[in-house]
């Protein structure tokens, strides 16, 4: 193997149809944990992640709400279209992604209950700005109502409760997917880390179009990350400089944290592209759910524990581990943390 993933073969291997979760676990926290000890994985479920766990870790979770943003519309012509919300900019238009994108002329109005959606300048590869209009409604009450949750492409099923792409600590609606790794934890597991003086942070990520589009470049130097608005806020970044370990839940998560790392900003757009050699500064643990071959995702899993990757993945899916949004996860650096841990300060 290089000493770096160049290639999307560097970051592939081969997932089972059959090992694609299409429904999330009830309850939530008997999902399993394939917990890595370096040389050894012990299985659990998240469950015992407090036991898993010591006193003056710090937990950090992307507490972003998701959007209901998948909006089946009605063309001027009668025609049926899709929008895919992705991001809200400061001047009230979005982002979002347009089906089909080259029947919608900039000036169509669509419809869909009380909603309606202009559409505007083509950014291209089927992204466009939108302005949506709901009258004197709140536009979030108006979502819920004729928007569905953005379910990744792979998950075939019909999710009987929107919920359930939740996670429990879900705040602002701010994303247009779910930070998948924090669907496992329930109020029962988060009283379980408090009763074990294990502390619990939040920050904003909002998941936008990198999951949605698979890397398309042969080469990873040549490809662009898409920007994500993030936020640590200052009750957090104490707790960081507190915590003995910083754990961190799920990839949104340590985008978030490792960006202020890189810049010393709190908040702003992030485009970080993690991969390995990568010199971590805030994230010493990480839980993470089992993600696509050929992926950023996985480039950024690569950079955490290096090749060892692959042997993870292939105890995971030789035991029967479920994988992706709904699928089972694993714990990562629980002995030591990273070993390229960089031990500069924060910027």
């Amino acid at each position: 193997m290089p000493e770096r993933p160049e290639t999307l073969d560097d970051i592939d291997y081969e997932l089972p149809v059959t090992a694609i979760a299409q429904s999330p676990l009830e309850p939530r926290d008997q999902a399993r944990l394939l917990v890595d000890r370096g040389h050894s994985v012990e299985h659990a479920r998240i469950a015992d992640l407090p036991a898993l766990l010591r006193s003056g870790d710090l937990v950090v979770v992307n507490n972003t709400r998701v959007l209901p943003a998948r909006l089946l519309v009605r063309r001027p012509s009668g025609g049926q279209a899709e929008i895919l919300l992705l991001e809200e900019g400061d001047d009230q238009w979005w982002e979002a992604l347009a089906k089909p994108s080259r029947k919608l002329a900039v000036g169509d109005h669509l419809t869909v209950g009380p909603l309606t959606i202009e559409m505007g300048q083509d950014l291209g590869q089927g992204r466009r700005r939108v302005r949506l209009e709901v009258g004197e409604r709140d536009l979030h009450e108006v979502l819920a109502e004729v928007g569905t949750p953005p379910l990744p492409p792979y998950i075939e099923a019909v999710l009987d409760d929107p919920s359930r792409y939740q996670t429990v600590f879900a705040d602002r609606p701010l994303s247009a997917a779910a930070p998948t790794a924090g669907l496992h934890f329930t109020d029962d597991v988060l009283a379980g880390l408090a009763a074990q003086g294990i502390a619990v942070a939040s920050v904003e990520l909002a998941v936008g179009l990198d999951t949605f589009r698979p890397v398309s470049v042969e080469r990873l130097d040549d490809h662009v990350m898409h920007s994500e608005w993030y936020r640590v806020p200052d009750a957090t970044a104490a707790a960081v400089a507190a915590a003995s370990r910083v754990v961190a839940i799920g990839t949104t998560t340590v985008r978030a944290l490792e960006s202020w790392a890189a810049t010393g900003e709190r908040s702003g757009r992030s485009d970080l592209f993690i991969r390995r050699p990568y010199p971590w500064r805030v994230v010493d643990v990480m839980l993470t759910n089992f993600h696509l071959p050929r992926s950023t995702l996985l480039c950024l899993v690569d950079g955490f524990v290096g090749d060892r990757w692959r042997d993870l993945y292939r105890t995971a899916l030789s035991d029967g581990y479920r994988f992706l949004s709904f699928g089972d996860a694993m714990l990562l650096g629980i002995n030591d943390g990273p070993v390229n841990k960089s031990p500069e300060p924060i910027a």
